[in-house]
């Protein structure tokens, strides 16, 4: 069980279940699809060597690790026990004793005040029962003019995969992506609303910067794709044979994304800084 209480228990399910296993299990896989956007993050962290850094929604781990190198010490909370142990475990192969992982839900985690000089995140922040409430626990946790910095999609329809996910709704029902309401994946693509959230939890100086990247999905991105915990929760009753068509109808649509590495996919993001107020 977590170190704190949650207040999304359906997300502490999912990552407790069969998709916090999938992200854990296909490590490398995930990194490689979001791997990009780190360098841009971790430079608008603007990360010092005496800083003690926040990754919030850490996963397995790879941000936490980047920071640590850049900075004293680096803490990632996260919901998915199974991510955490893979997170945990490759920190020490790694060898890197200034990271430490917290099982814990951050919008009501019991932090330290004050503890933090940067909270950052990659893709982590999206899924926030009560965003301004979260980040309003996230300010303080960090010190006077302590700095927040983290990357969110901005709507589905400018991603590639929207044109993959279009071929398999043709053969199964799939949920609107592109809906922008707290807790969901698209809950910051409006840079207005992301703007008010972090005003109204105490930060002040924030900007929001588009920022473009490729993800790298592999030679077998259908198996990938289909294995994916919401994936799977979206098909639980379809019937096999339509699955199947839609397997078929993603492989088709990936097919123009083929390059010598791989498909490869644009994937839109916005970078956000902020800083506490």
């Amino acid at each position: 069980m977590a170190d704190t209480p949650i207040a999304n228990t359906h997300q502490y399910e999912a990552w407790n279940g069969y998709e916090g296993r999938h992200w854990a299990d296909h490590q490398a896989r995930y990194d490689a699809l979001n791997d990009p956007v780190n360098a841009p993050l971790l430079d608008a962290a603007a990360l010092r060597a005496t800083d003690t850094v926040l990754d919030i929604g850490c996963g397995n781990g790879s941000v936490t690790r980047l920071a640590a190198r850049r900075a004293q010490h680096a803490v990632g909370i996260d919901l998915s026990a199974p991510m955490l142990e893979r997170a945990r475990v490759t920190a020490e192969a790694e060898g890197l004793p200034n990271v430490t992982h917290v099982q814990g839900d951050a919008q009501v985690h019991a932090f330290e005040p004050a503890a933090f000089d940067v909270a950052l995140s990659r893709f982590g922040v999206m899924f926030f029962a009560d965003p301004v409430a979260a980040f309003t626990n996230i300010a303080g946790a960090l010190r006077e003019g302590g700095r927040l910095a983290f990357v969110c999609p901005q709507s589905f329809d400018r991603q590639d995969q929207a044109r993959v996910f279009a071929a398999v709704a043709r053969h199964a029902p799939l949920p609107d992506l592109t809906a922008a309401s707290a807790g969901g994946p698209a809950s910051f693509a409006d840079p207005a609303r992301t703007r008010a959230v972090l005003s109204a939890a105490g930060f002040d100086g924030i900007e929001v910067t588009a920022l473009d990247t490729e993800q790298v999905w592999g030679r077998d991105p259908s198996a990938f794709l289909f294995g994916w915990g919401p994936m799977r929760h979206w098909l639980r009753d379809v019937p096999e044979e339509a699955v199947g068509r839609a397997r078929e109808a993603a492989t088709e649509a990936f097919g123009a994304y083929v390059t010598g590495e791989g498909v490869r996919l644009k994937m839109s993001c916005w970078l956000v800084t902020a800083t506490r107020a």
